[in-house]
């Protein structure tokens, strides 16, 4: 069984990010809003003793649209789905996708290594492979 550290933080980041979420569609003046309002992408984050993996669904994307920077060990994900109107004269009657910029901000659990960052985006899914700094990894200390 594995040991999986509690981080009270990260719950209640989750926490108020749902609640925002709340607010934002209860306030919401009309759906039109709704549609082209700012969103986020889902993402997991697994470490192991070598990498770090991020899993981010960015359904209706293309690799163009999305943009990825690592600073200051901190990965920001940020990008825009646009809408594609095809048909101008059509009434919808309901608009539940949701269109507009997103950014997302991750402080990452270890010092990584930014140059040989991989990304890989297929079906909507962009997955980021970051091998851990030499100096973050666990080495096995030989008793003598």
């Amino acid at each position: 069984m594995a040991v999986v550290r509690w981080r009270p933080l990260r719950e209640m980041t989750s926490l108020q990010r749902e609640m925002n979420r709340v607010f934002d569609s209860f306030f919401q003046d009309n759906e039109e809003n709704a549609s082209t309002s700012a969103w986020y992408p889902s993402v997991d984050i697994k470490e192991t003793a070598e990498k770090i993996d991020i899993y981010a669904e960015l359904p209706g994307l293309t690799k163009d649209d999305i943009k990825l920077s690592i600073r200051d060990n901190v990965l920001q994900l940020s990008g825009e789905k646009n809408r594609e109107d095809d048909e101008a004269d059509a009434n919808f009657h309901r608009v539940e996708r949701v269109y507009g910029t997103f950014s997302r901000s991750f402080t990452l659990p270890a010092k990584v290594q930014v140059d040989k960052v991989q990304a890989l985006f297929k079906d909507g899914v962009l997955h980021l492979e970051l091998p851990k700094a030499e100096e973050e990894k666990a080495r096995l200390i030989q008793i003598k």
